[in-house]
């Protein structure tokens, strides 16, 4: 179990580490912008150990609840790119662009974008089209897909595709990965990409 950092002094403050940022016990200022007026609408403090996306579907009901807001597209930095913020702003009909987060394979091996998703089968398929077969769902809401060792162990692409030592390639796809597709194609679309220039040049 993980060991959270306490404050003798300020116990209610979180143990802050993030790249660039001092290290230390902090608190965070959370807010919330709209992007027509440029105007503050929402200011919400946690603690420095809390991410930031934690807060923020609740801040956005709140909003909507307590100001009578309609809101109808919203830009987010990277650090919202999460599965249950994309599958809530899809549900709430909201219009969402969230910024790209890149995750790095281990050096050497296939990306997961090389990896093809088929919905009509619940399959994975391979750069060397073999398929990868769906086997549990984890606690979290992560469907493994699994390839075949026999097929694996013989292939020439082996060697980037996974050094697994039973020559079995896993790959994950959340139970919600359909509502973060659709952020991303609401990202790279005309009225995404329009939107989320309008968030660097008005918000940061």
């Amino acid at each position: 179990e993980k060991e959270i950092k306490v404050s003798k002094t300020d116990p209610d403050s979180g143990y802050m580490i993030r790249d660039g940022k001092p290290e230390g016990f902090f608190y965070l200022d959370h807010r919330t912008v709209d992007m027509k007026y440029n105007l503050i609408t929402d200011v919400h403090v946690t603690p420095g150990n809390v991410h930031d996306s934690v807060p923020y579907l609740s801040r956005l009901d709140r909003q909507q609840t307590r100001f009578g807001f309609k809101v109808e597209a919203v830009a987010l930095d990277s650090g919202y790119l999460t599965t249950p913020i994309c599958r809530g702003l899809q549900r709430r009909e909201i219009f969402a662009v969230i910024a790209h987060r890149r995750f790095h394979p281990k050096q050497g091996l296939f990306p997961k974008w090389k990896f093809t998703f088929d919905a009509e089968r619940n399959l994975y398929v391979c750069p060397a089209s073999h398929e990868l077969k769906y086997r549990t769902t984890d606690r979290k809401g992560y469907r493994q897909y699994a390839s075949d060792s026999e097929h694996c162990k013989s292939c020439p692409l082996l060697n980037e595709c996974t050094h697994s030592r039973n020559h079995r390639k896993v790959v994950t796809r959340h139970v919600w990965e359909d509502s973060k597709e659709w952020v991303r194609s609401n990202r790279l679309s005309r009225s995404g990409k329009q939107l989320y220039r309008k968030r660097k040049e008005t918000i940061e």
